[in-house]
């Protein structure tokens, strides 16, 4: 027994003098009832009065709330440790464990060191904390001097430590070491295996990781949510669904966690039926609903077109944290309603609620989706009067796009021109783009070759600049970056489309025939375009004698069989009049899949949602929701 337990041992129990007073603490129990600094310091002078200045278990409780607790102070447990003349490991540890809370990792090393110097035997509490340290401070040459230590003081079994080395090597991306660690662990746990699915993972090992996974003898949630989450990061959408299709049927439960990964796979494909089954599974078995989970729901039912349940779930939460806020006013902004974009933002401001770079980044693409000049250069100027927030470089590209789209050519550029910072490719990319739309040649092709040097793998840029070239009839420049590409070894990214109709995702590529159904598909397109030229369309692709590039799909697939067009008669075979169906396509509309979309909603009688890799497109009695500013 200690000499702080020996002298308290008479007086551990709780007494009281009458009826109405409050308990009398021991010393011992008062300083576990600590709650602020000022109590803290009382109770240290007490224990000084007491002759315990010196004794490691009165301290290190002192220390303890110093360090550990949110209304500690660090200085003043460091100030207790040098006044202790002989601390031990647990004082030690718990001072490393304060430094690695405030991030301070390199001072949970010196602070081993000293403890080495002073002879103190570390424990398996000390290199855990060590270990992290050295991967939060990016210390390769200490983690392997660690590792050492680590076997030297006899802690080669211990699977914490082990464990932890593991980690540490993934955040060196040192995956050798990490599964020379992984092999010679004499027994290997359940957080063993998914660290190191994890390392592969974050490596874009992604098949690897499947290896080790189906090597696992175990499983908990925690590993088949690493294992979606790596298929769900690397854009592998299908490959998640399997996954959690199969975690269904071994009737494992589902966490929010897992929830959370699939919600994001619900959104790359856009499965919005799936995501609908989630959330309400979700909601039946009391899943916490914290911030994070929020804001990932709000997303998918943006990114998967629905709107109106966004705003639902939204309205619903109890508390709406900032990126809550900011995942609603983005919503609004991809889908071209920049009057409610702007409502929201309003209604948060009443609320008290303070908007970071993020918020006004989504304010003005809502801005510039809608195209609301006025409003757009009124936030620009807003976030930095009012909110102190200094424009960065994706608050320039909004304005860019903004300015660009509504023909303001002139003034993008000058704001351009005025930018503290190098415009990078998304700025210069929004001028490129609007050159083209509004034909400003000149300027245009000075910006897009910049932009095919800053950017030279990207396919889309030399079409642009090979399209603008068309336009002006310029017909050996085409030419000239056709070879460019050649030369580079540049692919056009193929365009594909899908469609989520009774709980199945259905993928279509341009001029593709490999669905089950492509009979009738096609049957269903020829009646299609019927109709639709019967009131007038013309293919936009037959408008001019020369036809201009096709950022969208591939050249060899003719107007009439680019992937939405296919996802379009897709649903319309399993849809009735009145109905509402959803595609996702990986690339921008086409002028001419736009035209027609227009008029296959007002001659078959069917609200289309497409959405893009920029916005969302609402096709309904042949209009679309952009108004053709897209």
């Amino acid at each position: 027994m200690s000499s702080l337990q020996t002298l308290l041992a008479p007086s551990i129990s709780i007494s009281f003098s009458s009826s109405n007073s409050k308990p009398c603490y021991s010393p011992l129990e008062s300083l576990e009832a600590c709650s602020s600094m000022a109590q803290l310091k009382q109770n240290h002078a007490h224990l000084t009065k007491l002759g315990l200045s010196s004794d490691n278990d009165a301290m290190g409780r002192l220390i303890k709330f110093c360090a550990l607790f949110n209304d500690g102070d660090l200085g003043y447990a460091l100030h207790l440790f040098d006044t202790l003349p002989h601390p031990d490991a647990f004082i030690y540890n718990t001072l490393i464990r304060g430094y690695l809370l405030r991030r301070q990792a390199a001072d949970c090393i010196v602070l081993y060191l000293r403890m080495l110097q002073d002879s103190v035997l570390p424990n398996k509490f000390t290199f855990p904390r060590l270990i992290r340290a050295c991967s939060v401070d990016g210390a390769v040459e200490k983690g392997a001097q660690i590792h050492a230590h680590v076997f030297k003081f006899g802690f080669a079994n211990d699977g914490f430590c082990l464990n932890n080395l593991i980690h540490m090597y993934v955040d060196f991306k040192a995956l050798e070491n990490a599964r020379k660690v992984f092999n010679k662990m004499p027994r290997r746990d359940v957080v063993s295996w998914t660290t190191l699915i994890s390392a592969y993972a974050q490596l874009g090992l992604v098949d690897a990781a499947f290896e080790v996974f189906e090597r696992m003898p175990e499983r908990n949630s925690v590993s088949w949510n690493a294992m979606i989450a790596a298929y769900v990061q690397s854009n592998r959408f299908h490959e998640a669904f399997a996954l959690f299709n199969r975690m269904r049927a071994e009737n494992l439960a589902l966490d929010k966690f897992v929830a959370a990964s699939m919600f994001s796979a619900c959104t790359g494909l856009g499965a919005l039926e799936q995501g609908e089954w989630i959330h309400k599974y979700i909601r039946n078995k009391g899943i916490e609903l914290d911030p994070k989970l929020a804001t990932t729901i709000i997303d998918m039912y943006c990114k998967c077109g629905c709107l109106e349940k966004a705003y639902e779930t939204f309205k619903g939460l109890t508390y709406k944290s900032i990126s809550s806020w900011n995942c609603m006013i983005g919503g609004f902004a991809m889908h071209g309603k920049g009057e409610a974009a702007i409502s929201i933002f309003k209604d948060m401001e009443k609320q008290g609620i303070v908007p970071d770079n993020i918020t006004f980044v989504n304010i003005l693409s809502a801005c510039s989706h809608s195209g609301l000049v006025e409003e757009g250069r009124y936030y620009f100027q807003y976030m930095t009067r009012v909110h102190r927030i200094e424009p960065m470089m994706e608050h320039y590209g909004c304005m860019v796009d903004l300015l660009g789209r509504a023909g303001l050519l002139d003034e993008a550029k000058k704001l351009i021109d005025q930018m503290p910072m190098t415009p990078d490719v998304g700025v210069l990319g929004a001028l490129f783009g609007a050159c083209r739309i509004h034909g400003n040649f000149e300027l245009g092709e000075q910006v897009g070759k910049r932009v095919i040097e800053l950017e030279p793998n990207n396919s889309g840029r030399y079409v642009l600049l090979a399209n603008l070239y068309v336009k002006a009839g310029r017909y050996e420049d085409m030419a000239n970056v056709r070879r460019m590409m050649n030369e580079r070894g540049v692919k056009k990214v193929p365009g594909f489309s899908v469609i989520e109709l009774e709980g199945e995702v259905n993928e279509f590529i341009a001029g593709g025939r490999d669905h089950p159904e492509s009979k009738e598909i096609y049957a269903k397109l020829d009646e299609m375009l019927d109709r639709i030229r019967a009131i007038g369309y013309v293919p936009c692709g037959a408008e001019g004698v020369v036809e201009e590039l096709d950022e969208e799909e591939e050249k060899e697939n003719p107007l009439n069989y680019h992937s939405e067009k296919l996802a379009i008669a897709f649903g319309l075979l399993k849809t009735k009049a009145g109905d509402t169906f959803r595609i996702t396509k990986n690339l921008r509309v086409c002028r001419d899949c736009h035209h027609a979309s227009k008029l296959i909603s007002k001659v078959f009688d069917r609200e289309i949602v497409v959405r893009d890799r920029n916005r969302f497109h609402h096709f309904k009695d042949g209009e679309c929701s952009c108004k053709d500013y897209w």
